[in-house]
């Protein structure tokens, strides 16, 4: 089996790795990072590299379906930073994949291109105070009042919503007992009335702020029903289709880029460090450390770039994605926090981006599914076998 990189596939990353280079140097991922900025110009400049049409299909501006490519592109600028690699998910991915997958005519026309040209960007409004994975559970509800769709509720974890130019929020419209038939998913704008937004202050995942969102009658016209009228009551086949294999991979390559930098940083740092003489490169106990982490890495990318060709092929993969997002997001953990220990006191500071590395690797394990409920998935995935 030849698992080598396609020339576009590589090409492509040539081509991500001296945008980072040029636009994202390490001085401004810190500060990125410190202030908790999202670098919007940046983020346009990617846009000008096109990739961000690599879930959008040619008839509205993109460069059409391609889930390995855009893993590549996660992965290299998460090697960087992620205030611009989780803009990149919420566009390319939340925005593109959900509405080409299910929006309307109408929708796909007014959305997709401008999720090409750097200018639409959503938010996920699915995680609430008291409803983590089991989705079908939210409280956020909605009625109509004749033409008017009114929304009351509270959204928690919802990243970039202050940033975004739609909150992608699932809402419950019918009675709780029919949970997976009475749910809808609305096109909410953050600066609607009754929209309130409040940042919350996490360890790490920094540059697209994650905040909490409350709904208070908020008055939405029916065409932000998403899949028009046939949507109504009927999100949770969108839930389904909706690209959540794909978002256990972009968590993946998040972790993957971020163990790539670690290994990096610790490779430089262990040749350049002395103590007792010597660089500390040269001692076997770093070696190992510097091995286990490499081998750690190359598995979590074959895991990650395996499932998303299997994705890119639209297969079933629910298995293999769940299996890469667990190992990739652990191993990226353990990466970071051994490069952390190479780097000893110096790895506890702030002037170090391994400080980031860790703070951030410690975050991938929960979000977009989080380790012990892919592990139901794998169990469940063998239990079908």
């Amino acid at each position: 089996m030849d698992l080598s990189e396609a020339d576009d596939i590589r090409q492509l990353r040539e081509t991500l790795r001296r945008f980072v280079d040029k636009e994202m140097p390490r001085d401004l991922a810190a500060r990125w990072d410190k202030t908790n900025t999202f670098p919007r110009d940046v983020f346009n400049k990617l846009a000008g590299l096109g990739v961000l049409g690599l879930t959008v299909p040619q008839e509205y501006g993109g460069l059409g379906r391609n889930i390995v490519a855009a893993m590549v592109v996660i992965e290299e600028l998460a090697r960087r930073s992620l205030a611009v690699a989780i803009p990149y998910i919420n566009a390319a991915c939340y925005a593109g994949m959900n509405i080409v997958e299910c929006g309307t005519d109408r929708q796909k026309a007014e959305i997709l291109p401008r999720v090409v040209d750097g200018s639409m960007i959503f938010a996920y409004g699915w995680t609430e105070p008291d409803v983590g994975s089991d989705l079908a559970s939210v409280r956020t509800r909605a009625h109509r009042d004749g033409d008017v769709i009114v929304v009351n509720g509270a959204k928690r974890f919802c990243s970039g919503a202050a940033q975004s130019d739609y909150i992608y929020t699932l809402v419950r419209t019918g009675p709780e007992q029919e949970r997976y038939r009475n749910l809808t998913l609305l096109l909410i704008p953050p600066t609607h009335p009754g929209v309130t937004i409040e940042p919350i202050n996490g360890l790490g995942l920094k540059g697209f702020p994650t905040t909490d969102v409350t709904f208070a009658d908020v008055e939405l016209a029916p065409d932000m029903i998403v899949g028009g009228a046939a949507g109504w009551n009927n999100a949770w086949p969108m839930v389904a289709r909706s690209g959540l294999d794909v978002e256990k991979l972009e968590v993946a390559a998040m972790a993957v880029g971020i163990g790539q930098a670690a290994l990096d940083d610790a490779w430089t740092y262990a040749a350049e460090r002395r103590q007792f003489g010597a660089a500390i490169g040269t001692y076997q106990s770093i070696q190992h450390k510097l091995a286990d982490m490499k081998t750690r890495l190359h598995g979590a990318r074959l895991m990650l770039y395996q499932a998303a060709g299997m994705a890119d092929r639209q297969l079933p993969c629910s298995g293999e994605t769940s299996m890469a997002k667990l190992f990739a997001t652990e191993a990226g953990k353990a990466i970071a926090l051994e490069c952390q220990t190479i780097f000893g006191a110096y790895g506890y500071v702030k002037e170090f981006d391994v400080e980031r590395y860790v703070r951030d690797s410690l975050g991938l394990p929960i979000i977009g599914g989080s380790s012990a409920i892919q592990r139901n998935n794998i169990y469940k995935w063998m239990a079908r076998q």
